[in-house]
């Protein structure tokens, strides 16, 4: 990043007028957006290029059925914002068996769901065998579920159990099931912030890497940030630019999703946090400087619904899942929830079209007309969760049998 003096040179409002008619703007540029422009002037010009990008269909906003099925909460990173993982030798260690992952498929399947999120623990046993064993299950039992799992973390934890390549890793867990990378673990990607809250982790630029290799071998992947955790603003622009340079050469990254670090039961607990304007700013800023990916998504579970309906008026063309399980950061505190009819209140009450989409982007159903919105009050957010208490969302509802 350029210097103070030469941040205050930058006009901020021909910075927005260029940005919002399309064109591309510097990191330097990035950040003075980010501290300096006023609010609604940065939210205009952001959804001036949703608009843009979308037109005929920028009515519409969309959101996705899915389900996150942590398999193990066994990890050996030990990153300091995390409330999920236990050290491998605790007690407090367990581990899904394939049969419950395969129930918690069918459930998914039964409430309309199109896609899992595989996501857990880098566990010291797990290597590319015990990936390419459930993917290709999860596949032969439930062909029409879009598995959308696991990061580059995963790979490069994967692939130096098995003593084989990230390249190796990706192609062989590709083959057996694996359809798109979920851009876990990105976290921050610039090296000071990333070391202080995931020392045992890859580097940001390895993390990179390892996208881009998937993205050369036809596997893509969205990309996430996770905000406040004690990152400078100019940190979080260079993780924006990073990314961005990877998507200038692979196209691979379908979507940005910012996400607000949650502050309990973890070692950083609490000391800084983003605050929901934060968020809004940075989710106007990246549909502005990733002139080159194609969605943004807004994260009601981190910041709030309200602040999920905001986002969409600052350039989010998402709003997320009804998420049926998710056990990561709702053990940080995350407790917002949702559940289908809620959710297509809220994007429409945002003056937006809902519509039901597929992993990659594609709308399955348009709920132009309310009187036919779906009415199914079983789809929830959190149907079953050890991150909440009481554990289930619906305990009434036993679509899960136990052996």
């Amino acid at each position: 990043m350029t210097a103070n003096a030469d941040l205050a040179s930058i006009d901020v409002a021909a910075v927005l007028d260029r940005a919002a008619a399309g064109g591309r703007i510097t990191p330097e540029e990035a950040l003075e957006l980010y501290r300096s422009a006023p609010l609604h002037a940065l939210g205009a010009a952001a959804d001036a290029v949703r608009r843009r990008r979308y037109a005929g269909v920028e009515h519409i906003a969309t959101y996705i059925i899915e389900r996150n099925i942590n398999y193990t909460n066994a990890c050996v990173t030990a990153c300091k914002f995390c409330a999920f993982y236990a050290p491998p030798k605790s007690d407090k260690v367990w581990t899904r068996s394939l049969d419950d992952i395969l129930r918690r498929c069918a459930e998914t399947v039964e409430l309309g769901g199109t896609q899992i999120m595989f996501q857990g623990g880098h566990h010291p046993d797990f290597g590319v065998e015990y990936y390419e064993e459930h993917f290709s299950a999860i596949k032969k039992e439930f062909p029409q579920l879009v598995i959308h799992s696991l990061g580059a973390s995963e790979v490069e934890h994967m692939a130096r159990i098995s003593g084989v390549s990230a390249e190796e890793a990706i192609r062989r867990i590709h083959a057996a099931g694996l359809d798109s990378f979920a851009g876990a673990g990105a976290e921050l990607l610039p090296e000071r912030p990333r070391k202080a809250i995931a020392p045992l982790k890859e580097s940001g630029e390895r993390w990179l890497e390892i996208m881009e290799i998937a993205h050369n071998l036809g596997v893509e992947s969205t990309s996430t940030m996770l905000m406040g955790t004690g990152e400078t603003n100019a940190e979080r622009i260079e993780h924006l630019r990073m990314i961005r340079d990877v998507q200038d050469r692979t196209g691979g990254f379908r979507a940005f999703i910012p996400y607000t670090y949650q502050p309990q039961n973890n070692v950083l607990r609490g000391r800084t946090q983003a605050t929901v304007f934060e968020y809004l700013r940075m989710i106007a800023v990246a549909r502005l400087f990733l002139d080159n990916v194609a969605h943004i998504q807004g994260s009601w579970l981190t910041t709030g619904k309200e602040a999920g309906q905001l986002s969409l008026h600052y350039g989010a063309d998402d709003l997320g899942s009804v998420m049926l399980e998710e056990n990561v950061v709702s053990s940080a505190g995350a407790k917002h929830r949702s559940n289908l009819v809620e959710m297509i209140d809220l994007i429409r009450k945002a003056g937006r079209v809902p519509a039901q989409r597929a992993t990659t982007y594609e709308h399955l159903h348009i709920h132009d007309d309310p009187a036919n919105d779906p009415v199914d009050h079983r789809v929830v957010s959190h149907l079953s969760s050890t991150a909440l208490e009481g554990g289930t969302a619906h305990p009434e509802l036993k679509l899960i049998t136990s052996d």
